[in-house]
C-alpha cells in the first residue's frame, strides 16, 4: 500500500512538473534570470552561508514584486501603442508610468528596510553595488536589436 502512495505521489509530482513547465516557459527564464542575478550577489557581496539563508527570500520576494509589476503593466502600454485605430491616451500612460514608478520606488524602500536589518552598512553596499554591475552587464550583453519604434517617429 506504501508503494502505491508512493508511486502515486511520484505521478502528481511529475504531472505538475510537466504542466507547469509547458506553462511558465517565460516563468522559467525570469527565474532563471533571478537565479544568476542571485549567485552574482552572493559572490560579489561575499555573504556569508547564514547571511544566505536569511537574504534570499527577501530577495526573491523583491524580485517577483517587481517582476509582477512590470508584467502587469507591460501589457498595458504594449495594447496602448499597438492599437493603430484609436489614438493612445498619453495621459493615462504617463499617469500609469509615474504609478510604477512610485510602486516600484515603494517596492524598494520596503526591500532596503528588510535587508539593512539583516546585513551590515557595508555588506549591503557591496549588495546594492552588486546589483547596479549586474543590470549594467546584463543590459550590455543584449543582442543588438533596433530599438522598437511604435509610432514611426524618432526619438531625438
Amino acid at each position: 500500500m506504501k508503494t502505491l502512495k508512493k508511486s502515486m505521489l511520484l505521478i502528481c509530482i511529475m504531472l505538475s512538473a510537466v504542466l507547469n513547465a509547458q506553462g511558465n516557459f517565460k516563468n522559467s527564464k525570469v527565474e532563471e534570470i533571478h537565479q544568476k542575478k542571485w549567485q552574482y550577489l552572493v559572490e560579489q557581496a561575499e555573504l556569508s552561508p547564514s547571511e544566505i539563508e536569511l537574504v534570499k527570500p527577501v530577495f526573491l520576494e523583491y524580485e517577483n514584486a517587481i517582476w509582477n509589476q512590470h508584467e502587469k503593466n507591460r501589457e498595458f502600454f504594449k495594447s496602448s501603442l499597438l492599437n493603430k485605430s484609436v489614438k493612445p491616451n498619453y495621459a493615462e500612460m504617463n499617469d500609469r508610468y509615474a504609478e510604477v514608478e512610485y510602486i516600484q520606488g515603494q517596492l524598494f524602500k520596503n526591500y532596503h528596510l528588510k535587508l539593512r536589518k539583516l546585513l551590515t552598512a557595508e555588506t549591503l553596499f557591496k549588495y546594492y553595488k552588486a546589483e547596479r554591475e549586474f543590470k549594467r552587464k546584463l543590459l550590455q550583453n543584449l543582442p543588438d536589436r533596433p530599438m522598437r519604434n511604435h509610432n514611426n517617429r524618432n526619438f531625438d
